[in-house]
C-alpha cells in the first residue's frame, strides 16, 4: 500500500512540475480581429515557463503563410499592465529562416529579461512585417512574471 502512495504521489508531482517547464498557448490574439493577415499564427510556445528573470527565454510561434516572404522585420513590444515598457526590432530572418516558403514556419526569438523586472503581468505583442513594411501578422499574449525571483546558480571551479 505504501509502493502505491508513492506511485500516486510521484505521478501527481510529475503532473503539476511538466507544465512548468513548457507552456504552450493557444490563447494569443490576433491584434485585429477584423484584418486577414497573411501569416497565420497556430500556436505560441514559451520555454522556459514560467519565465524567470536573467534567464533565456524562447519564444517559438509556430505560423503558416500562403506567400513567399524573402525579408521583413520583426517587432517586440512588451507592456507592463497597459504601459509599454519594452520595444525593439529584428530582422524577421534572424529569428525565422529565410526565405520562407508557402507553407509551415516557425519563428523563434530567445532573450533573457533583466534581473530588475518587476513581478506582475504582461502582455507581448509581436508584429511581422514584409521588406515594404507591410503588417503580416499581428499577435499577443499574456504572461507574468512570479512575485519570488529565483537566484542564478553558481558554477564551482574545478
Amino acid at each position: 500500500m505504501a509502493e502505491m502512495k508513492f506511485i500516486v504521489v510521484l505521478v501527481l508531482s510529475l503532473c503539476a512540475i511538466f507544465p512548468l517547464s513548457l507552456a504552450t498557448s493557444n490563447d494569443f490574439q490576433y491584434c485585429s480581429k477584423k484584418k486577414n493577415y497573411d501569416v497565420k499564427v497556430t500556436r505560441v510556445d514559451i520555454t522556459p515557463y514560467p519565465i524567470q528573470r536573467s534567464v533565456d527565454t524562447t519564444f517559438t510561434i509556430s505560423a503558416s503563410t500562403d506567400k513567399s516572404i524573402s525579408s521583413g522585420k520583426l517587432t517586440i513590444e512588451v507592456k507592463y499592465f497597459f504601459f509599454s515598457v519594452y520595444s525593439e526590432d529584428h530582422d524577421l530572418c534572424s529569428e525565422a529562416s529565410c526565405p520562407i516558403s508557402a507553407g509551415d514556419f516557425v519563428i523563434a526569438h530567445t532573450q533573457a529579461l533583466p534581473g530588475i523586472t518587476p513581478p506582475g503581468s504582461y502582455t507581448l505583442t509581436m508584429k511581422v512585417k514584409d521588406d515594404k513594411n507591410n503588417e503580416l501578422s499581428c499577435i499577443n499574449f499574456d504572461f507574468s512574471i512570479g512575485f519570488l525571483a529565483e537566484e542564478p546558480k553558481a558554477v564551482a571551479d574545478s
